[in-house]
């Protein structure tokens, strides 16, 4: 039968396969952890649909979803503005080739779950201390999905992670308290960073503008945030865009732990 010669692969097929392997592999690494990451897969499946259709030589049902898809193509850059700037910005960095490590501008080459070393005692230390003292703090914890969007709003910096240090950035006089701070691995990255609010309506009332501050970037990327409240000092832990309920600071150790896979 004729529509089953593609099972005759060459070398330059399976060659073709691994590109395109690659290629949503490393897009799917890119959205995954924000809410792009279901368009994304939508998109894929009716790809895979449509040269479905094509391979059993259904011309009406090709052609439709062929128009869509050229049409589609227009509001796929629009959905993934942002990543797609961020994938141009890695090919065309004038010094690419001039990095020693070229697997580190591809960040999907990490095996899945990668470690961090963050220093969880330090960081939960200072949170509890900082709620005795009724001292506001949010705290972004950067997993897979990159923050650098996000950085750019605040000040950067490269400061080990350790509890003196995380104090003295939310103390009430200091110029670095407003906004967020943002940890990737075991260093404070930014601080004063502003964050995108969530506009859910189901978030009590009695949580101000840094809970809903936590909530809004963890619903756009796979971040986990701490909230120390300054009107109550209680911690509030936060991810997926939910609050994750624990009962100590010992059930909190094991469940942020547990997600950075510690």
């Amino acid at each position: 039968m004729d529509f089953l010669n593609f099972l005759d692969i060459g070398v330059a097929d399976l060659i073709d396969i691994l590109l395109v392997a690659v290629l949503l592999y490393y897009l799917y690494r890119l959205v995954r952890g924000t809410v792009a990451i279901n368009i994304f897969l939508g998109i894929v499946i009716i790809w895979a649909f449509w040269k479905g259709t094509e391979l059993l030589d259904m011309r009406m049902t090709s052609s439709m979803i062929g128009g869509f898809m050229q049409v589609g193509l227009i509001a796929l850059i629009i959905v993934f503005q942002q990543e797609v700037r961020k994938f141009l910005l890695v090919v065309g960095s004038t010094n690419f080739a001039k990095k020693r490590r070229f697997t580190k501008h591809f960040k999907f080459l990490r095996e899945e779950g990668m470690t961090t070393d963050l220093n969880v005692e330090a960081l939960l230390a200072a949170c509890e201390n900082m709620g005795k003292n009724r001292t506001g703090a949010l705290l972004v914890v950067e997993r897979d999905t990159a923050l650098d969007f996000i950085t750019s709003s605040g000040d950067e910096m490269q400061i080990e992670v350790n509890q003196p240090i995380l104090e003295s950035i939310f103390f009430k006089n200091s110029p670095l308290h407003d906004g967020a701070a943002i940890i990737k691995g075991n260093s404070i990255v930014a601080t004063r960073v502003i964050l995108p609010v969530s506009r859910e309506h189901n978030i009590p009332n009695r949580f101000g503008l840094r809970h809903r501050a936590a909530v809004g970037i963890t619903e756009r990327t796979d971040a986990l945030t701490l909230v120390v409240s300054e009107e109550t000092g209680s911690i509030s832990y936060i991810k997926n865009g939910e609050f994750v309920p624990f009962k100590d600071s010992k059930e909190l150790e094991h469940l942020l732990r547990k997600d950075l896979n510690t």
